[in-house]
């Protein structure tokens, strides 16, 4: 591990060196490249220069204690002594877990396709509080968020939405919100006062890019038609409507919620991307059957991940076993707490097959 981290270290110094040089700027491509990864670099090599420094002064305070012999000095010698170590060991720690191996996706904005399940409309009137928990959650982190596409029913639910959250490492976030997410509360509509059980589910995707995909025109075909539903005006009286159909897949997308039909087709086609590149992630995920085992978030859709439990105000991951009883807080946004445990467990487990390997 050592070896690596000096291996990085000098590569982080060529780095800086190289953007101090005149005109890498002007080559916008190469300097970004570069920007990326020192931006990349910059924890580890933090990380690694005060775990160097602890040990220096692991080294000074056993050479000091040697040398002296008043007992004050000495006490305060041992506390110090005491520290340096205490951080090395979560220094160590930490650097193992930024070795690990980044998924390639983690910097990306993501596309999230809700999609109401087992359970009518009390599923759709979920998947619509679910959507509402993201926007917030989104929000609150300064991220952008931009519907796509979206089947509402006449009650405030929704069948399906589709949207994108823009921001830095949106998906290395979001990527944990994939699965079935199951809500157990007495329906609005439930006369009996029953408790019910529905389901929606959620898939997180990241943005693919241009390079990630490439679209033969040949595979597609582009209908123009006039938006339907609430739209304001214009809207239902001019063709902007886009609808996508992608042959070798059969995958139909329709987009109408902006009045140029310009911006329809480019949302569209965003979507068509990041279906087709998610395609062939969870092509490769079904590769490395065991890999996906050991990880959490890049598991198969249909695992039931959580469940949100409304008469006693609780939400449970099953995947980490974590329970919270602050429901009316995380349909809010509040999800971070969830979050950050399912990280934590994704990284341990990415630590575990790290050292059997």
């Amino acid at each position: 591990m050592f070896d690596r981290l000096e291996d990085l270290l000098v590569r982080y110094e060529e780095l800086m060196s190289e953007l101090g040089e005149p005109g890498t700027a002007d080559d916008q491509v190469r300097f970004k490249k570069l920007m990326k990864e020192q931006s990349d670099l910059a924890p580890i090599v933090e990380a690694y220069s005060e775990y160097k420094q602890k040990k220096q002064d692991i080294d000074d305070s056993l050479e000091m204690l040697e040398a002296e012999s008043d007992a004050e000095m000495r006490e305060m010698l041992k506390e110090e002594l005491a520290d340096a170590k205490k951080r090395v060991e979560e220094l160590e720690e930490k650097l193992k877990i930024l070795l690990l191996p980044k998924d390639p996706n983690d910097d990306k904005n993501v596309i999230v396709e809700i999609r109401a399940g087992a359970g009518g409309d009390e599923a759709a009137l979920f998947a619509a509080e679910i959507y509402r928990m993201y926007v917030h959650y989104a929000e609150g982190r300064g991220w952008k968020v931009e519907t796509m596409e979206v089947d509402e029913i006449g009650i405030g639910g929704m069948k399906s939405v589709t949207f994108m959250i823009t921001g830095q490492g949106a998906y290395s976030v979001m990527k944990y919100e994939s699965g079935v997410h199951r809500v157990q509360r007495v329906p609005e509509t439930e006369s009996g006062g029953r408790i019910h059980t529905s389901t929606i589910s959620v898939a997180v995707m990241p943005e693919a890019e241009d390079v990630d995909i490439v679209i033969d025109e040949k595979d597609i075909r582009i209908d123009v038609m006039r938006a339907s539903g609430n739209g304001g005006q214009c809207v239902n009286t001019t063709d902007s409507a886009v609808r996508l159909t992608h042959y070798p897949t059969g995958i139909v997308i329709y987009s109408q919620t902006e009045k140029s039909q310009l911006q329809n087709k480019a949302k569209a086609f965003a979507l068509l991307r990041a279906k087709l590149y998610d395609i062939e992630q969870q092509k490769a995920h079904d590769a490395e059957a065991e890999l996906r085992k050991s990880q959490i978030g890049t598991g198969d859709r249909s695992e039931k991940i959580r469940t949100y439990n409304f008469p006693q105000g609780r939400v449970t991951d099953h995947r980490i076993g974590l329970t919270l009883y602050k429901l009316d807080k995380v349909m809010n946004g509040d999800i971070q707490e969830i979050i950050d445990a399912c990280i934590a467990a994704d990284q341990a487990a990415k630590l575990v097959k790290m050292n059997d390997a």
